[in-house]
Order: C-alpha cells, then structure tokens, then sequence
C-alpha cells in the first residue's frame, strides 16, 4: 500500500530547502518546477532537483516531481530532468482530458528507454483543476495505468470559474467532491486540496478533516508545519485500530460458525464494515504502526 498523507511541495530550485526537506516528517517530498518557481529559473530548478533526487532517494524519502503543464512548453524538458531511478512518480498538472495524459505518457516512455528504466516505472498522480478537468475526471483517472492518485487543484479551477478563492470553501464543495468520487471509482488514491492560509492550523485541521469525510486520503502541503496536523488527522487513531481489530477478529470467529454476518458492541458487522476495519489495519501497518 502506497502511503500518501502528506505530499510535501517544496521550491525545486531552492538547494538549501530541499535539503530542509530530508528531515520533513512528510510521507512524500515534491520537488516542484511549476507554481513555486518563478520563469527565470525553471532550468535552475531541473538542475537542483536533478542533482538532489540521489540525495532524497538515500534519506529514504519518496519523491514526486511536479512538473510543468504541457501549454507551457516546459514539459518535456521538466520529465527529462525529473524522470530517474530515484523517482517515484510526476505530478502531471492542468490535466483536462486523458489525452492530455497520453502526452505525458509518451514523453516519460521515451526517457525510461533510454534511462534504461522498465517501462511503467514512472506513476503519475494527475492534477485536475479546470472545468473540463473535473467534468472528465473518471475518464482521466483512468487514463493510464501510471496513475496511482489523482489530486484536486481549487486554486486554478476557481480561476476557471471566475468566482473568489476562500478558506472555507463552499464554493469548492461539489467539485472538490467530484475529485474524491471519481479517484476512488477509478481505484485511485483521491489527493486534498491545498489549504493556503498555512499559519492557521485550526482552519487547516477543520479542512483536513472535510476532505476526509469526503473521501481523501492524502493532501499537499506547503509549509512544513501543517505536516503533523495532515499525518494525524489521516491516521487511524488507537481507538480505531483497536476496534478494527476486534471486528475482524469477531467476524473471523462467525465464519468459522458458519455465519456471514455478527455484531460487535451492539452493532452489526458484516463484509463491508470488515473491508472497511481492514483498510484500517493496512493503513495502520502502512505507518509503522505495530499491529
């Protein structure tokens, strides 16, 4: 199971932050040559991440390079810098349809060959963040069988919509939910949005907690400090792992009985609380946690 809480971007050209970046308690570090970078310095920012992917890779973190949309005629530059045996997976950004995808596919394919990589080893997680992205987002999602998480950008697509960006998000409800539901019927890991305002914890624990209950599994992060708060809030607590254990424990008995259905503190539990008390136990293990 590929854990993915915490998703940590950090300025691709900036040395001194990505080596910051290797003690980040994040669950992936992103080195990135989009938002964070300004133009001037997009080739600076493919040599330092290229130089620094070994690095990363050896401080066992792992690593997803966020390149530039394909409109702005850096891509294949960005893959060729970004694309190593250190790396993970590209974050592939302002994706609106799958063919955007099969652009990106075929750039990563030709630099696996001559890297000498086996083909598919390169996994994307797909940004989706215009109208047009969002309203194919199951079709993008499962546009290629590289991409392992697709992720939700309210920033770009409430400028698509011409309406005002806030930190409470109404006006993000529906297609921030659109996201989560067509990642996860794609089989796909749903990936949060950012929450900007990064010196509010409680306004980032309030929004860690809503996408949640819609769905996501993991969410970006831009400052260093919301990383604890986004790890906690995606774990499973004490308390949940232990009552996951004790349903899987008190349906395995039923079988044994003969019985496809029991209950538990009087509640019934039957295949899908167990599928669901078993995907806690997986993430639990996921983390280190001692089962």
């Amino acid at each position: 199971m590929n854990i993915m809480r915490s998703l940590m971007f950090v300025p691709g050209n900036r040395r001194d932050m990505l080596e910051k970046a290797l003690s980040f308690r994040a669950d992936i570090i992103v080195p990135d040559m989009q938002d964070s970078v300004p133009l001037s310095e997009k080739q600076s920012a493919r040599d330092v991440i290229h130089d620094m992917l070994p690095v990363l890779a050896e401080a066992q973190k792992k690593i997803i390079v966020r390149v530039n949309a394909m409109s702005t005629g850096l891509l294949e530059d960005d893959i060729k810098a970004g694309v190593s045996s250190h790396t993970f997976a590209l974050n592939i950004v302002n994706i609106d349809t799958p063919e955007d995808v099969t652009v990106a596919e075929r750039l990563v394919a030709e630099q696996e060959r001559k890297q000498g990589l086996d083909h598919g080893s390169i996994k994307f997680i797909i940004y989706l963040e215009s109208a047009l992205g969002v309203t194919n987002a199951y079709r993008n999602c499962l546009s290629s069988d590289r991409i392992i998480a697709a992720a939700f950008g309210a920033e770009d697509f409430t400028v698509d919509m011409g309406v005002n960006r806030t930190d409470e998000g109404k006006e993000i409800l529906v297609p921030r939910s659109m996201v989560a539901i067509a990642a996860t019927a794609a089989g796909v890991v749903p990936i949060d949005v950012v929450y900007a305002n990064f010196r509010d914890i409680d306004g980032l624990e309030k929004d860690v907690i809503a996408g949640k209950n819609m769905g996501y599994k993991g969410k970006f992060a831009i400052h260093p400090g919301q990383l604890d708060s986004i790890n906690k809030l995606l774990s499973p607590n004490e308390e949940e792992i232990e009552y996951a254990r004790r349903v899987v424990d008190v349906f395995e008995e039923s079988l044994s009985e003969g019985r496809g259905a029991t209950s538990l503190d009087g509640k019934m539990v039957d295949y899908p609380v167990v599928k669901r008390a078993q995907n806690i136990l997986d993430i639990a293990k996921g983390i280190g946690h001692s089962l």
